[in-house]
């Protein structure tokens, strides 16, 4: 799948560093991913599974934070607790930071582990965990 034009004027407007993280974590993404969605959502890139938030990355004043939405139930290292749901996180603040061993392995834990985020108003603020 090609990725969207709305994910290149993301990266076009970050800094040149921040431009190489995001460059690697997106093409790390869709390799492990082909098969899922993307798009800017709540301005940032994210990939979805059927319709469900898998990863998505932003800047934010001191990193790029790269947020699995289903993360704390992947039970891998190096990820960290995001939010009051299921999701965690990582921060990087240079492109050597970045694990691609372990980026692969919580991508694919991103395919297998999901909770639904997409139905999350129709369950009244809950998520419940997919049947994949």
């Amino acid at each position: 799948m090609t990725r969207p034009a709305e994910i290149d004027d993301y990266h076009r407007k970050l800094s040149p560093s921040d431009q190489e993280i995001c460059a690697v974590l997106a093409t790390q993404i869709e390799q492990a991913l082909p098969e899922a969605a993307s798009k800017v959502w709540h301005a940032h890139p994210v990939w979805f599974l059927d319709g469900n938030p898998i990863v998505g990355y932003h800047r934010l004043k001191d990193a790029v934070r790269l947020m699995f939405w289903s993360g704390q139930s992947f039970g891998l290292p190096g990820l960290t607790a995001s939010g009051t749901f299921q999701a965690a996180e990582v921060r990087y603040d240079d492109v050597s930071e970045i694990d691609t061993e372990a980026l692969a392995a919580w991508l694919a834990a991103g395919r297998d582990i999901q909770w639904d985020y997409e139905h999350i108003r129709t369950n009244r603020g809950l998520v419940k965990r997919t049947a994949f």
